[in-house]
């Protein structure tokens, strides 16, 4: 058993060199400026989101990109609170969501790119704010390299307490591996609060069709889809200022339903790559629990083991803290707490459901 702990451990410092590598790899800067402007329809998809509505379009409103080249499109998906929309300098529409299929959020993006009047998507949760330059550095981006789909890096709002240290490290561990995946022409995650293609690729990937039954996924899937088919088409922009910013779960409750909303995708993964990456992860954290039995039974020598994952983690972690100039705490405390945590939430997601903006769906 003990070497069957080490195969397993072994494999995954492996995954995470490699993501490290990967990481230093993928070109960090924007610098060469386009005259030229693209149009972009910002679609916002939310379900009784009156109080973050306001913050985020505030964001949009300070964006330093000309207004008549982008335009907001709300989607409205059954909220009981009633948002009302103010007057903005730029162009923004509220319309219902029209429900196809059992995923409202996929339904949504659909239906806004439906309303769309611009050749390029980009999509944003309504708890989020926008940085300054978000539209100029992916328009930059776009016209240097010719991409069809633009994937960026998503963190929390500051806010003290273990709960947010957990949760931004985590992040940062997530977007680490996001990163490090693309330079190999493997990239199986992004997160949807950042994301852009043009409309072309996206009736070319034949849009959302094949993941219709699961609730959540509108962007891995769509990723995975373009990287198997395309993947030349698409990138990954890791500018410092790039980052988008959003909401931490407020207790542990939320923060399980998430977790459980996003592990359950990984059964549906289509990129190969990304399910043997779950599943290392998965045996992992396995293995991390066994070894700690192991040494309260008397063998010591498994410290060692456990060591060596967690420096590889704590490398992998502050190497994107630092790029992103986010300061990480109760480091130590989380690598221990995490692989509980992360074990519970795979196995509830094999067979429970999860709760999202009020919601019942099955994982």
């Amino acid at each position: 058993m003990i070497y069957l702990l080490i195969l397993v451990i072994s494999v995954y410092v492996f995954l995470m060199i490699f993501f490290w590598m990967g990481f230093k790899k993928v070109p960090k800067s924007n610098e060469n400026s386009s005259d030229a402007k693209l149009s972009f329809s910002i679609v916002v998809p939310f379900r009784n989101e009156t109080e973050n509505l306001p913050i985020l379009l505030k964001s949009i409103e300070n964006l330093n990109f000309p207004i008549e080249n982008f335009e907001v499109i709300l989607v409205d998906d059954e909220s009981i609170e009633k948002f009302q929309v103010s007057s903005f300098k730029f162009q923004v529409q509220m319309i219902a969501n029209q429900r196809q299929s059992t995923s409202p959020k996929k339904d949504a993006i659909q239906t806004a790119i439906l309303h769309s009047k611009f050749e390029w998507i980009i999509t944003t949760d309504a708890d989020c704010i926008v940085p300054e330059n978000w539209l100029l550095d992916l328009n930059n981006y776009i016209q240097n390299t010719k991409k069809e789909m633009v994937c960026g890096p998503v963190f929390f709002k500051n806010k003290s307490g273990f709960l947010f240290d957990f949760q931004q490290i985590e992040m940062i561990s997530l977007q680490a591996v996001t990163i490090g995946s693309f330079d190999f022409d493997l990239g199986f995650m992004c997160n949807g609060a950042n994301f852009a293609y043009s409309k072309k690729f996206f009736q070319q990937l034949n849009g959302f069709e094949g993941n219709e039954k699961i609730a959540s996924g509108d962007d891995v899937f769509l990723l995975q889809k373009a990287v198997k088919n395309f993947p030349a088409e698409v990138g990954f922009l890791p500018k410092k200022d790039f980052k988008v910013i959003t909401n931490p779960a407020e207790n542990w409750s939320e923060l399980f339903q998430q977790r459980i909303r996003w592990a359950g995708k990984s059964k549906a993964y289509s990129s190969g790559f990304g399910k043997l990456v779950a599943m290392t992860v998965f045996l992992a954290n396995l293995a991390f629990i066994l070894s700690l039995i192991l040494i309260v039974f008397g063998f010591f020598e498994m410290i060692i083991l456990l060591l060596i994952k967690v420096i590889s983690d704590l490398m992998l972690a502050n190497q994107t803290a630092r790029f992103y100039q986010i300061k990480i705490k109760n480091t130590l405390l989380t690598a221990l707490v995490y692989p509980f945590f992360s074990s519970t939430v795979a196995f509830y997601s094999l067979f429970g459901k999860y709760e999202w903006k009020g919601r019942s769906f099955k994982s």
